[in-house]
C-alpha cells in the first residue's frame, strides 16, 4: 500500500546562487547555533479544498506573506526541532523522525491546525537533507540542525481556525548549543510560569517560547545559561527548563524526572534517555519534584547530578542553581557520572557507534 510520501512528487527548484564553497567551509568550521543556514528548504501548501500539495524543494528565501494573515494576529504555528548525522561510515542518519512526526501532529491538533502525514513529515525533512547534505559542519560533535514549521496563512481578521497553512523545512548547521564553555550550566529559578493545565505546555508553538523569552533574559542578565519554571499552582513544582527537560540523580542510583502532565513539553531526547538508563538497570521515577526537594537532597548529598536535555544541547549536566531565595550547587558542580555515560551512550547510538536495538537511527539513502 503506498504512503502519503509516495502520493507526492517534490518538485526540484535549483538555487540561483548556493553560498560559495569557500564561504560555506568558513561557516562550517564554526557553526554556533542556529545562525546560519543552508541553501534550500522545503515547502507543502495545504487548504481545505485541496489538501496538503505543491511540494517543492527550493531556495531558502524570504516567505511572502500577506499582512492579513491569520499566523500574524493569532500565533497559529507550531515547529518541531530534529537532528540529521553523519555516522562513523560516513553515511547519514536522522534521529527518531517519526517520533517528531507525532508530536508535530499532536502540536497541531492542539492548535487546530491540519495534521500533516507522518510519512510526508519523514519523507520532507529527508529531501531537505538530501539537498544541502554538504553542509555538515566540520567540527567535533557537529550536526545539521533541522526544523520543521507550520503556520496559517489565510489573510483573515475572524478569530477561528485558518483554512490555509505552510509547512516549511530549514537546516542549519549547529555546533554547541552552549557558548559559555562551562563543564556545567547554571540554571535561575524564575517567578514566571510557563504553562497551565489545559493550557498549550504540551504542544510545540511559539507562544510558550515568546512567554519564557522575558524570564530567559532575566535568567542571562543575571549571568546564567538557563531558567527553570516551577508549576502554575503552587509554585513549587519542578517543571522544565526554557527549551529542555529536566533529570534529578540520587545517590542510590535512582533518577527521578517531573512526569507529563500536559504542562511540559514530552521531549524525544528525554524518552529516549529513560529507556537507555532502564536498559542499565536504574530505576527511573516520572514523579513530582519539588525546588526546596532539590535544594535539601543536593545540601544532604541525598542527590548527586542533575541534568538537562533536548534536541539542541543533547544532554547537559546543571552545576549551580540560583533563585530569590539564594543557590546551591549540585554534587561538585561539574558533570557526573551518570550524565557522562548516558549522553556518551545515547551520541554514539544517533552516530552510529553503537548498536542500535531500538530502531531509532533512520539512515538516509
Amino acid at each position: 500500500m503506498a504512503s502519503a510520501a509516495d502520493t507526492f512528487a517534490f518538485a526540484r527548484i535549483p538555487h540561483p546562487a548556493p553560498v560559495a564553497a569557500d564561504v560555506r567551509a568558513q561557516v562550517l568550521a564554526n557553526p554556533g547555533f542556529g545562525t546560519a543556514f543552508s541553501d534550500h528548504m522545503v515547502s507543502i501548501e495545504y487548504d481545505e479544498a485541496q489538501g496538503w500539495h505543491d511540494a517543492k524543494v527550493m531556495p531558502y528565501g524570504p516567505i511572502p506573506l500577506d499582512p492579513a494573515a491569520s499566523v500574524l494576529h493569532y500565533a497559529q504555528e507550531i515547529f518541531e526541532g530534529l537532528k540529521a548525522y553523519r555516522l562513523a561510515d560516513g553515511g547519514i542518519a536522522l534521529f527518531r523522525p517519526e517520533a517528531n512526526a507525532a508530536r508535530f501532529n499532536a502540536s497541531a491538533r492542539r492548535l487546530a491546525m491540519p495534521e500533516l502525514p507522518e510519512a510526508l513529515f519523514v519523507e520532507a525533512v529527508r529531501q531537505q537533507v538530501l539537498a544541502d547534505k554538504d553542509w555538515f559542519p566540520t567540527v567535533e560533535g557537529g550536526s545539521l540542525y533541522l526544523r520543521p514549521f507550520m503556520f496559517a496563512t489565510e489573510a483573515f481578521l475572524g478569530v477561528r481556525p485558518s483554512k490555509k497553512y505552510r509547512f516549511l523545512v530549514i537546516a542549519s548547521p549547529a555546533g554547541n548549543y552552549f557558548k559559555s564553555g562551562a563543564p556545567a550550566v547554571s540554571i535561575w529559578v524564575s517567578d514566571y510560569t510557563r504553562a497551565a493545565p489545559g493550557g498549550t505546555g504540551a504542544a510545540k508553538c511559539g507562544g510558550n517560547y515568546a512567554a519564557s523569552l522575558v524570564p530567559t533574559a532575566e535568567a542571562f542578565l543575571r549571568g546564567h545559561d538557563q531558567v527553570l519554571f516551577l508549576d502554575a499552582a503552587e509554585h513549587r513544582w519542578i517543571e522544565e527548563l526554557g527549551g529542555m527537560n529536566l533529570f534529578f540523580v540520587m545517590a542510590d542510583g535512582t533518577i527521578v524526572t517531573p512526569p507529563l502532565g500536559g504542562t511540559i513539553l514530552p521531549g524525544i531526547t528525554r524518552e529516549s534517555l529513560i529507556a537507555l538508563a532502564r536498559e542499565e538497570g536504574l530505576t527511573v521515577r516520572e514523579e513530582r519534584y519539588a525546588l526546596d526537594q532539590w535544594r535539601d537532597d543536593a545540601a544532604s548529598g541525598k542527590l548527586v547530578e542533575t541534568f538537562a536535555c533536548g534536541t539542541a544541547a543533547v544532554v547537559t549536566p546543571v552545576g549551580k542553581v540560583a533563585g530569590r531565595d539564594g543557590e546551591f550547587a549540585i554534587g561538585s558542580g561539574g558533570p557526573g557520572q551518570l550524565t557522562q555515560k548516558l549522553r556518551a551512550r545515547l551520541v554514539a547510538i544517533q552516530r552510529g557507534e553503537a548498536a542500535d536495538s531500538h530502531g531509532w537511527v533512520k539512515r538516509i539513502a
